[in-house]
């Protein structure tokens, strides 16, 4: 058993003026699992996920990744050290192609810097890397297309492309099926499962979907207005009536 957890937050809080959006949640993430980390609107599950990549400062509380505390540290830093997200909202440069975006993840993770123009033609084995993965989102077929051009639903296999192209150790999705058609969804859902077959790999999903999260969680976090009020196995946290009530909108019966 390893010493400490992959991933670790203690006490994490935000509160933005009066409003404490995410509040004093304590967890672990081991290496190998897929945690889901569900609720309803406004429950603070995207917050959560912005203080654990960086993205806001939390007001009190720490996070710690392989037992060191990154609380500090920004977001850039955290991607160095393996953290990976893909956003709910497109995070891509719509004027380059397809490929191009992929290779530049490839390019930066092989501490190649990160200029468009004078990588391209000297290292072709950057350019087959990106290929490759493309090829395992299905997007190959558009790798020459400009990223403004793409389906919403391709543009959200790009962000999944980047994510393995960055290849962390800690993968991050927020709702990676939102928005896409039922035709795609299964294309996302495959590339999870395969990244969750890999034991050296800790994912965390945000998702609104149960039947993906039954399909694909090993545990399920329960957020409602910014506290952590579930956690544990699947089938024992969606059956539990605090979350039939909170999550689900069941009202218990009486007894």
């Amino acid at each position: 058993m390893s010493e400490h957890p992959v991933l670790e937050t203690r006490d994490l809080t935000i509160r933005f003026g009066g409003h404490v959006a995410v509040d004093a949640v304590s967890a672990t993430f081991a290496r190998g699992s897929l945690t889901a980390i569900v609720g309803p609107n406004g429950a603070g599950k995207t917050t959560y996920f912005n203080l654990i990549s960086g993205q806001l400062p939390a007001t009190r509380g720490q996070v710690l990744l392989n037992g060191e505390d990154i609380t500090r540290l920004g977001v850039a830093e955290r991607t160095r050290r393996g953290i990976g997200r893909a956003f709910q909202l497109t995070n891509l440069f719509p004027n380059l192609t397809v490929r191009e975006n992929v290779r530049l993840v490839v390019q930066a993770k092989a501490n190649r810097g990160f200029d468009l123009f004078s990588m391209a033609a000297r290292h072709t084995e950057l350019i087959e890397k990106a290929d490759h993965v493309l090829a395992q989102v299905q997007l190959d077929d558009v790798a020459d297309q400009k990223v403004a051009f793409l389906s919403h639903g391709n543009q959200r296999k790009l962000e999944v492309a980047l994510l393995i192209a960055l290849d962390p150790d800690v993968l991050m999705f927020d709702e990676p099926t939102a928005g896409m058609s039922v035709d795609e969804v299964p294309v996302i859902l495959d590339l999870i499962t395969a990244m969750k077959a890999d034991p050296g790999r800790t994912i965390l999903l945000v998702e609104h979907k149960m039947d993906v999260i039954r399909s694909l969680a090993d545990r399920i976090m329960v957020l409602h207005n910014g506290q952590l009020v579930a956690d544990g196995d699947p089938a024992e946290v969606i059956a539990s009536p605090i979350v039939q009530q909170a999550y689900l909108g069941v009202e218990a019966e009486d007894a």
